[in-house]
């Protein structure tokens, strides 16, 4: 999310709208927040994404306790071209559980899915040329910045073995979808929303929402707000997270975020640092051997143009 999402706004000024539109200079992160980007990494770009956390879980009415850890681990892949992503989301839980009468460990995947993402529409693509004479006309407000990035994704849950993290009634394979939007306020901010309808085909299917906002500071540091709610028949809360990450270089991205629901049935509160990493050398190998390519065709029009020049000259030179 922040992916830094907020450093997208910057690299985005940078880059020139070519083929290469989905590609940043800055690598582009889902975390630290949950919401998923609209702009993939880029065709042949291999990003993953990790995180480990810590849980406190306590439910009132049932007067159970829970605490534990897990980990989150992404891999993100652009393939075919730039606007499409192959993504492998997965979050494993290892914890402590207590009740009355009841102490026992728990352990499972709250999250296994593999998904693609397409970018629908990228209004960054058409962007207005700078007024090299106006500084006020660069910096004035502009309705088009209202007018989002648009990335649908489809996805395949899958609910392994007996999990005791996920509702009683789950099929081994459902269905997740989600639309996926995402403005650029000036240079600092990115707001990105996310509308999900996920594990259909089951008892209890789940619509949700996620909406996050990023502000970058400077080119190193970023923070984020993000508000998250879902329903279901079995289940429905709502989560606030908040958080910061900092870009320790163009491919290599720290983060910390704290999350907190709104619920006592359970109440949960959840730590969590992470890291992102790219690996984009088979991207940068054809994108320079494609401007090398164009370099060199520029080279030799205007070789040919100079020759016709020579020759327009001397036929100039016999008249006189």
């Amino acid at each position: 999310m922040m992916n830094i999402k907020t450093f997208l706004s910057v690299s985005f000024l940078l880059v020139s709208a070519t083929q290469y539109a989905q590609y940043t200079d800055i690598i582009n992160s889902n975390r630290p927040g949950k919401s998923m980007s609209a702009f993939s990494v880029g065709k042949t770009v291999i990003q993953a994404e990790a995180g480990l956390y810590g849980i406190r879980e306590e439910h009132n009415l049932s007067r159970y306790e829970a605490n534990g850890f897990g980990t989150e681990i992404d891999v993100r892949y652009g393939a075919f071209f730039d606007q499409f992503e192959f993504a492998l989301n997965t979050q494993y839980q290892y914890d402590w559980y207590t009740a009355p009468l009841v102490e026992d460990t728990r352990g499972g995947f709250k999250q296994l899915t593999v998904g693609a993402k397409y970018l629908v529409y990228d209004p960054f693509i058409k962007q207005d040329k700078p007024n090299i004479y106006s500084w006020k006309a660069n910096h004035k407000f502009n309705w088009k910045q209202f007018i989002p990035a648009v990335a649908v994704y489809a996805g395949v849950n899958f609910n392994l073995g007996n999990n005791p993290f996920t509702f009683p009634t789950d099929k081994g394979i459902s269905p997740k979808v989600m639309v996926i939007t995402q403005n650029h306020f000036g240079s600092k901010w990115v707001w990105v929303n996310n509308i999900i309808a996920d594990k259909y085909m089951t008892d209890y299917p789940t619509l949700g929402i996620i909406s996050t906002m990023t502000r970058g500071f400077n080119m190193r540091w970023s923070g984020f707000l993000e508000f998250q709610g879902y329903k279901s028949d079995w289940y429905a809360d709502t989560v606030f997270r908040i958080g910061a990450a900092y870009l320790v270089r163009e491919n290599i991205q720290l983060d910390l975020s704290f999350s907190k629901n709104v619920k006592d049935t359970p109440s949960l509160l959840l730590a969590n640092v992470g890291m992102a990493w790219r690996f984009d050398s088979n991207y940068e190998t054809n994108y320079k051997r494609i401007k090398g390519e164009k370099k060199s065709k520029k080279d030799k029009k205007s070789k040919r143009d100079k020759g016709k020049k020579r020759k327009d000259e001397v036929e100039l030179e016999k008249t006189k």
